[in-house]
């Protein structure tokens, strides 16, 4: 039955994440004017665990408590508000006692809201104390109506106090606290502050404006900020764990490694009660994992490619195109060939083309040939090359460039015993696509260049490992030069830091046009990252121990343009002096010389480039698949009946602790088979129940709630006769069995939350608040109805306070003693309420478990009159 229970209460919960889910968009005008569009959740995390997350997990105590009441013509019995008491007990010191144990060595687990755990613990043992108090000293035996509303009533209270806390409203938003070490490292001392802000804030959100004064601004605006600043940490974090991954586990593949990473930051995403309670249920039932499985699944969603093609294939239309667009040729080149390529269609048919050049900054006649014509793509035939002559000239004259078009696409397709031109259909068969139109570049040769970088700058991934840069020679290309070059340093350090200081010499061929430097940048796989460094060309310089055209030299330092190639003729003599003395030169001398120098090869526009260092796009792409937070509700929810079946009947692995083979598929244990077929009835049944994605999951949340509305009822009569079997009593039986039955969900949850959250929330927070919650609604909601059912009736609603009393009693004062060591755990050398050193966690967890085991040796003892109680 209890297991049947914890299934049911699984789909409770998960209704409950559902709802709590939701989420809503806002915007934010901050005072610059900039608009901010971010999505917050409807719920409010502190309301939540305290109402729905909170009945979620005590349902079953709760409805225990009001069913045996209405069960037994609105009595009061001993079974639910025991149960209630021993719950609460096997909450505060077998849960909290066994999450200080488990946290792994060396690490600790802290209450990151303090102030709501302060008002949740302070409601927690307010609640039994007033329960002592309307039992045995407001009015000994009997339970007034006001008493009763009264103690209902405490819960919206309690609420409300949480979410002021929470808020920092009324007195809290005039304190700003924060806890620091005292000198001494023995305390934490709380100081109080307003935080700084503008004298003057005007936030406009959602067509609003906030308080200019900055209060709203503290909860709304900074937090935006700290959202920011948490976000970016995130992103480092995310970046941190790939790459420890990688060089862990340098044999497995991506998908493999994504998944491990993928599910690290699942497991490190702050969750909810109702799914660490859901997570823990199915673990325990055979279900498996849920993490690991959205894992798995969006490993192998992220290693899927899509891949996207520029120009759309159609299958009945063929695309006539150049294939490059651009080609860049020598002067000296005498023609240049163009390819023309078909794509597509059906490729049996005969397509033609028209092509024809037109000028640019290059001329038809003085730099090419004008050319015309038409192109003819026979079946079976993809590509056709067109030629186009090139003019040659011994004039220095800058680089020039002219378009070549294509125009005209017809398909020719044969008649019977004749050929005819289907212009009308030729669009629909075939077309022209991107480029249509090719450029090329004649590269002056009469020069012997001017050199200069493509770009003055260029951003590379740091995971480019050797980068190419090229360095182009424009307005001639004749003779060999050398050009020097180096790397130096900016915000990118060499010397293998960022990069590794290059240097060298560029040694450019005769005709040659282009060069590369290559460069080896170094990958540390940061998420963010902007550093420059700069590649200089120095002066270039002929290269004459390998000169084979262009100049030559004829005597002393005197040298002769050849104006032809093949066949050179005299021409004008020039007088270069290098490193020495100054020479007196003739008129003509000089006029040869200054003709010379324009043919010397220089330094272009872009001599210096700025390298811009940038992190990887496939790393940074990753760590934002990785951070970007999953919305856990689809995790666990489900949208359909068919799904709910499908996995009432499978099997999957369930949690281990090696997290490291996340990348490699698990089969079920032993363990998982046996607890499958042990709930696979339950399983079965309980699918019937409406999917969470109907109503926005209230309709699973109205129907869970009865069936564990109905399961309790049983549940309370098979303990009561259990216990008549074995002869124990219906308290004894309460704080033992029942309670422990319906708290080993809550168990496991806790471990999860423990172990996965970096805060104590989760596994501790909310026990203080579940605590406070059974009493409020569980022990309010049933003797309110008895009361104002006893006092219709002209009655008194009778309540025995003898047991029930003194289990109060005794649990209000281990639980402050509970408490007091929680805060006491928080000094410096332990660092936490959970984990710490190995000692005083041992210590910590005997302690607690004593607690337990004397609460329920002195509630069985009290029960049967070996101790006096009330």
């Amino acid at each position: 039955m209890f297991l049947g229970v914890s299934i049911i209460a699984d789909r409770f919960m998960s209704s409950i994440e559902v709802i709590t889910s939701q989420e809503r968009q806002i915007t934010i005008k901050k005072p610059n004017g900039e608009k901010i569009t971010t999505t917050v959740r409807i719920w409010n995390e502190t309301v939540s665990n305290l109402t729905l997350m909170a009945l979620g997990s005590s349902a079953p105590e709760i409805l225990l408590s009001v069913v045996e009441v209405c069960g037994h013509n609105f009595d009061a019995g001993e079974l639910g508000p025991n149960t209630i008491v021993g719950s609460a007990a096997f909450n505060m010191f077998v849960i909290i006692g066994y999450c200080v144990s488990i946290i792994p060595k060396g690490e600790t687990r802290k209450v990151k809201h303090l102030r709501v755990f302060f008002v949740t613990a302070a409601w927690s043992i307010f609640a039994y104390t007033w329960l002592y108090l309307i039992l045995a000293v407001i009015s000994p035996g009997i339970v007034e109506i006001w008493e009763a509303l009264l103690t209902l009533f405490f819960f919206p209270l309690c609420v409300g106090l949480a979410y002021i806390a929470d808020r920092r409203l009324l007195f809290y938003k005039y304190m700003y606290k924060r806890y620091r070490a005292g000198k001494q490292k023995r305390v934490i001392i709380e100081t109080e502050g307003e935080p700084q802000l503008p004298s003057k804030v005007d936030i406009e959100m959602d067509g609003r404006m906030l308080n200019s004064n900055g209060e709203d601004f503290v909860d709304e605006a900074v937090g935006f900020d700290e959202k920011e600043l948490d976000e970016e940490e995130t992103r480092r974090e995310m970046a941190r764990i790939l790459k420890e991954l990688k060089q862990k586990h340098p044999e497995k593949e991506m998908e493999q490694l994504i998944e491990l990473a993928n599910y690290q930051v699942l497991t490190q995403q702050q969750k909810s009660r109702a799914f660490y309670r859901c997570q823990a249920t199915r673990i325990m039932t055979g279900a498996g994992n849920v993490l690991k499985k959205h894992a798995a699944d969006q490993a192998k969603r992220a290693v899927q490619h899509d891949f996207c093609s520029e120009v759309s294939e159609n299958n009945f239309s063929s695309k006539i195109f150049f294939d490059p667009g651009t080609y860049q040729c020598l002067e000296n080149c005498v023609s240049v060939a163009l390819n023309v390529v078909r794509r597509g269609g059906d490729l049996t048919s005969t397509v033609s083309v028209d092509y024809r050049t037109e000028d640019g900054t290059a001329n038809a006649g003085s730099d090419f040939q004008f050319t015309q014509g038409t192109v003819v793509f026979r079946p079976g035939e993809t590509e056709k090359e067109i030629r186009i002559d090139i003019i040659d000239d011994d004039i220095f004259e800058e680089d020039e460039h002219f378009l070549v078009h294509l125009s005209n696409v017809k398909v020719v397709s044969k008649g019977v015993g004749s050929e005819r031109h289907e212009a009308n259909h030729a669009e629909a068969l075939a077309g022209l696509g991107l480029p249509c139109t090719a450029t090329v570049t004649i590269f002056d040769d009469d020069h012997a260049g001017i050199f200069t970088f493509e770009d003055p700058v260029v951003t590379v991934s740091e995971s480019v490992g050797v980068m190419e840069v090229k360095v182009s020679r424009t307005s001639g290309a004749r003779g060999v030069v050398a050009v020097p070059f180096k790397t130096t340093e900016g915000t990118a350090k060499g010397g293998g830091e960022d990069f590794e200081d290059t240097h060298g010499v560029l040694e450019f061929q005769n005709d040659e046009i282009m060069k590369t430097i290559a460069v080896r940048i170094l990958d540390h796989e940061e998420y963010s990252k902007q550093a420059r460094f700069y590649i200089e060309l120095q002066e270039p310089y002929w290269n004459r121990k390998r000169w084979t055209a262009g100049f030559v030299k004829t005597g002393r330092d005197v040298y002769r343009k050849i104006q032809g190639r093949d066949r050179p003729a005299p021409s004008a003599i020039v007088n270069i002096t290098e490193e020495g003395g100054e020479e007196v030169l003739t008129k003509k001398e000089e006029e040869e010389r200054r003709i010379a120098e324009m043919g010397r090869p220089m330094l272009g526009e872009h001599v210096k480039l700025e390298v811009i260092i940038e992190e990887s796009y496939e790393f940074k792409n990753t760590v934002d698949k990785l951070i970007k937070k999953t919305n856990l509700a689809l995790l666990i929810g489900t949208n359909s009946w068919r799904e709910q079946f499908a996995e009432a009947i499978t099997v999957n692995a369930g949690d281990d602790d090696d997290d490291e083979e996340c990348g490699e598929e698990k089969l079920p244990s032993c363990f998982d088979y046996v607890m499958h077929f042990l709930t696979v009835f339950w399983k079965l049944l309980f699918a019937l129940v409406p999917p969470t994605d109907y109503w926005n999951g209230w309709a699973c949340f109205v129907v869970s709630i009865s069936v564990i509305g109905l399961l309790t009822a049983l549940i309370g009569d098979l303990a009561s006769h259990f216990g008549c079997t074995i002869g124990l009593k219906d308290s004894v039986t309460a704080v033992v069995f029942v309670a422990l039955g319906t708290s080993v969900p809550d168990t496991f949850a806790s471990k999860v939350a423990a172990i996965q959250d970096q805060y104590a929330d989760a596994s501790i927070g909310n026990v203080t608040g579940s605590n406070a919650v059974n009493v409020f609604l569980g022990i309010g909601v049933a003797w309110s109805i008895a009361a104002i059912f006893h006092h219709t009736q002209g009655q008194k609603f009778k309540v025995d306070p003898g047991t029930l009393a003194f289990s109060v009693t005794l649990f209000t004062i281990f639980a402050f003693i509970c408490v007091a060591v929680l805060m006491y755990r928080r000094r410096p050398e332990i660092g936490g309420e959970l984990g710490g050193p190995r000692i005083p966690k041992i210590l910590t967890t005997c302690l607690f478990f004593s607690l337990w085991l004397m609460y329920i040796l002195f509630s069985s003892l009290e029960a049967y009159c070996h101790i006096k109680g009330f």
